[in-house]
């Protein structure tokens, strides 16, 4: 399995196949079909495996949110491949399962009714895949055009300049000269503590269990 996510990993999963996860590990495809019957049940043995454990519970809604939150980022990120995975197909191995499982039981220390608890761990982890996959996206520009952020931003600079100089785009031309660049895991954290400001205002505005949020 190890194999077969290292390509995953390093080549994105269009460069998987039994054929070639069997020459990695000089092996015949013949023989891996015995362990394996076929590339779809290779990816979900994948996910099982990459998913590991979930964080633990401390009985903390908010902590222990935002510690699922900050697992499944981080998972998303050593593995690129693994959020479309995700999002276009229920996992339903016994890793992804028990991370389905903790991320409940941490709404439901903030949400006794099961319907809301899920409506607010959507909302999370709907947060997480949009945040890594922006992050991951913009890993892989800078692999394809062979340009590291500051390179880009030097290549970049001089249109920049008569962007702003145009007057055209004010808002934008005050957020170029005026803000801080912050890093990824700080613009994440800001994301998160909002998502989870407004989970707990959605709840206390439903007002009674079972209610979902509008």
């Amino acid at each position: 399995m190890a194999a077969a996510v290292a390509i995953a990993d390093g080549e994105g999963l269009s460069a998987l196949s039994m054929r070639r996860v069997a020459a990695d590990l000089e092996s015949g495809t013949a023989s891996l079909y015995r362990y394996v019957t076929s590339r779809d049940d290779l990816i979900d043995l994948m996910i099982h495996t990459v998913q590991g454990q979930p964080p633990p519970l401390s009985g903390d809604w908010r902590a222990d949110l935002a510690a699922v939150a900050r697992d499944l980022g981080a998972t998303l990120l050593r593995h690129p491949w693994l959020g479309s995975e995700l999002a276009g197909r229920p996992a339903l191995g016994a890793n992804s399962l028990r991370r389905q499982d903790v991320a409940l039981a941490a709404a439901s220390a903030l949400i006794p009714d099961i319907a809301l608890a899920a409506h607010a761990v959507g909302a999370v982890l709907a947060y997480v895949f949009g945040a890594v996959a922006g992050e991951v996206a913009e890993e892989q520009a800078q692999r394809r055009i062979g340009l590291s952020k500051d390179q880009w931003r030097e290549s970049v600079a001089p249109y920049i300049r008569d962007v702003i100089s145009s007057g055209d785009y004010p808002h934008f031309a005050r957020r170029v000269v005026e803000a801080e660049d912050v890093g990824p895991e700080e613009s994440f954290e800001f994301g998160l503590a909002c998502v989870l400001d407004g989970v707990a205002a959605a709840v206390a505005r439903a007002g009674t269990a079972g209610e979902a949020p509008g």
